[in-house]
């Protein structure tokens, strides 16, 4: 079957949509092995690429409401992933800082994920890896520079 333009547009974006649903799937599997819910660790992560943040900053990354940021706040630090601490120029800001145990969280969780996705790839020869990085390489590319 020959393909035109648009049926290459069509079915990449189609696969593309796949593969993320299949990774989302599997990755809040994982997730659950560790406790966490993936906007929890969204938030992890954002903590660990940006810094400490205020609640306020860290719902506007997260998109949440600052109400659902605060209480999912409330069970990282419960967990000890996160800790809070007033902002020492004004008292009345208060911070949120990723802990130790939180970055070994993500850590573990990005080990599996990387284990499930060598698994996946195990059956795949080197040249066709290297293609699929090369082709994702590009398509990345072109896509942060629109």
């Amino acid at each position: 079957m020959s393909h035109g333009y648009a049926q290459y547009v069509m079915e990449i974006e189609q696969y593309l949509r796949s593969v993320a649903t299949v990774i989302r799937r599997k990755g809040r599997m994982l997730l659950g092995d560790y406790g966490i819910t993936p906007p929890q660790f969204d938030a992890l992560v954002i903590l660990e690429r940006d810094g400490e943040l205020t609640i306020g900053e860290l719902s506007g990354k997260l998109y949440l409401a600052y109400s659902t940021t605060t209480d999912l706040v409330d069970r990282l630090e419960k967990a000890e992933y996160v800790t809070r601490h007033r902002c020492l120029e004004d008292r009345r800001v208060v911070r949120v800082r990723l802990q130790p145990h939180g970055a070994e969280l993500i850590e573990a969780v990005l080990r599996a994920r990387r284990a499930y996705l060598d698994s996946v790839l195990a059956a795949v020869d080197e040249p066709t890896r290297k293609n699929i990085l090369d082709s994702l390489e590009l398509l990345h590319l072109n896509m942060s520079n629109q």
